[in-house]
Formats: structure tokens, C-alpha cells, sequence
């Protein structure tokens, strides 16, 4: 059995090795992606309630947690401030545009009313603690003199996998989402 267990985890730790940085950052960089399809989403409840796409008592809150979360998975608290905070201003970028798309036509698309607080926080809170896991798991690539240009690989293997409907939008935010995802010497 221990034999089985020892070449078990040779044979995962060598797939691992195997797997390219750009390809180990796809994890990353999906989130990342799934968060910023939330902020369409956020978008909709906001023109629905009326509420401004600026919200700095909620940013707060949002970073604070990410850094206790991080620092429990070992995780430097600038780090994960300034990532998180990319993630909010990415957000923000989706929310900007296509508000005033929506002013600019006339009208919003048509879905059913969203609730922010019940519906969409809950799943930002999944998309946060899946990214801090990332995040954690990809220290020593993050950390790379090469990591920007792995970072902008993965990023564009993603967008060239995944159509949006507003695909130049999406691919700004992503771009602005993922810029304090590196931290090479500092």
C-alpha cells in the first residue's frame, strides 16, 4: 500500500512539474474571469435599484476578509490587499460600461430582478476564497521574473477559449483584474 501511495504521489508531483506556468495559472485566471462575469450580473441589480457602482464601506469589508483569509493560507496581507483590490476595480470597469451602455440605449437587458446582498455576495464570498486558494497555490510562478508574461499567456488562452458577450470589455477587465496578480522581487 505504501508502495501505491509513493508512486501515487511521484507520478502527481511529476504531472505538476510537467505542466507549464501559464498552465498552472489557468485556475487563476478562470476565477478571476468568473468573478468579472459577476459584475454583470451586479451591473443588472444596480440599475434595477439605482444604487452607484462606487460602494467604499463594502470594499473595505471585502479586502479585510480576503487579507485575514489569505493570512491564514500564508499569504502576505499587501499582497492580498492589492490583488483584491484589482479584483474590485476590474469589477468596477464592467459595472461603469455597461451602466452607461445601458443609458446610452435606453434600456437594460431584460432578467429577472437580482438581489445583490442574497444572490450575488454569496457567490462573490465562493469566487474569494477559491481565488485566496489560487492565489496560495501559485506563490513561487507569481513570484517569477517571468510571471507577467505567463500571466498575459494565460490570460489570453482563457479569453481565446471563452466568447463574451462584450468581448474587448471583459478582456480590459481581466487584464485590470490580474495586474497586482504578480509579485516578483520587490
Amino acid at each position: 500500500m505504501k508502495l501505491r501511495y509513493a508512486l501515487f504521489v511521484f507520478a502527481v508531483s511529476s504531472i505538476c512539474q510537467a505542466q507549464s506556468a501559464v498552465d498552472r495559472l489557468q485556475p487563476l485566471v478562470e476565477t478571476a474571469a468568473r468573478r468579472l462575469a459577476l459584475a454583470d450580473q451586479v451591473a443588472l441589480a444596480k440599475a434595477d435599484s439605482g444604487a452607484e457602482v462606487e460602494d467604499a464601506a463594502r470594499e473595505k469589508v471585502v479586502i479585510a476578509n480576503a487579507v485575514k483569509e489569505g493570512e491564514a493560507k500564508g499569504l502576505g496581507p499587501e499582497d492580498v490587499e492589492r490583488f483584491f483590490a484589482a479584483q474590485i476595480e476590474a469589477n468596477k470597469i464592467v459595472q461603469y460600461s455597461l451602466l452607461a451602455d445601458w443609458r446610452r440605449t435606453g434600456s437594460v437587458p431584460t432578467h429577472a430582478k437580482i438581489d445583490l446582498s442574497k444572490t450575488i455576495r454569496p457567490e462573490l464570498d465562493q469566487v474569494q476564497t477559491a481565488l485566496i486558494a489560487e492565489l496560495a497555490d501559485t506563490v513561487a510562478i507569481r513570484s517569477s521574473s517571468t510571471c507577467w508574461v505567463d500571466m498575459a499567456k494565460a490570460a489570453a488562452q482563457y479569453l481565446s477559449s471563452h466568447p463574451q458577450d462584450h468581448p474587448a470589455l471583459h478582456a480590459i477587465a481581466l487584464d485590470r483584474a490580474l495586474a497586482a496578480a504578480c509579485t516578483p522581487s520587490k
